[in-house]
């Protein structure tokens, strides 16, 4: 289901919606207790936040350097043709790249955004030889390397 606007969420189900985004392991009697509701108001509510689409998913974030892909790299697409041929053909390409964790059309000086993670510099080389230039109706490719991650993942500011 489709989300439906901020206005129709009342503060009891905005805090719980903070409090989620923050700790997605509470469990529904400390999400109570949090919350000032009792555990079958706070699931009742939680599970509506579900079926409206509010909350997308709960899931675990992996800390990257413990499984060794420390390097993050910002990659800046430009196509050679601004089709909705062209985007499609590009999208349904990055979609099945498993190294490839954001992609976003943009406006400005790229088509798309991507986010990677690769294990180092080398990895990313051979990333970049066999599956970024080889994208469909790719004209430019410009490269960033994160030196420093300041804030990454932060919760929705509503």
């Amino acid at each position: 289901m489709k989300a439906s606007s901020i206005s129709g969420l009342d503060r009891i189900d905005r805090n719980i919606l903070r409090k989620l985004q923050r700790d997605g392991r509470l469990t529904n009697a400390e999400l109570a207790s949090e919350v000032n509701v009792s555990p079958a108001t706070c699931h009742r509510r939680t599970q509506r936040l579900f079926d409206e689409g509010h909350i997308a998913d709960v899931q675990a974030r992996v800390n990257p350097a413990s499984v060794g892909l420390e390097t993050l790299v910002m990659v800046g697409v430009v196509l050679d043709r601004s089709t909705p041929e062209s985007f499609t053909a590009f999208e349904d390409a990055v979609s099945a790249m498993r190294e490839l964790l954001d992609c976003h059309l943009v406006a400005g000086d790229f088509d798309y955004l991507l986010k990677i993670r690769v294990r180092d510099m080398k990895d990313f080389n051979a990333l970049h030889g066999k599956m970024l230039i080889a994208l469909p109706g790719v004209r430019q490719i410009r490269t960033f390397f994160v030196l420093k991650e300041i804030k990454e993942n932060a919760p929705l500011p509503f």
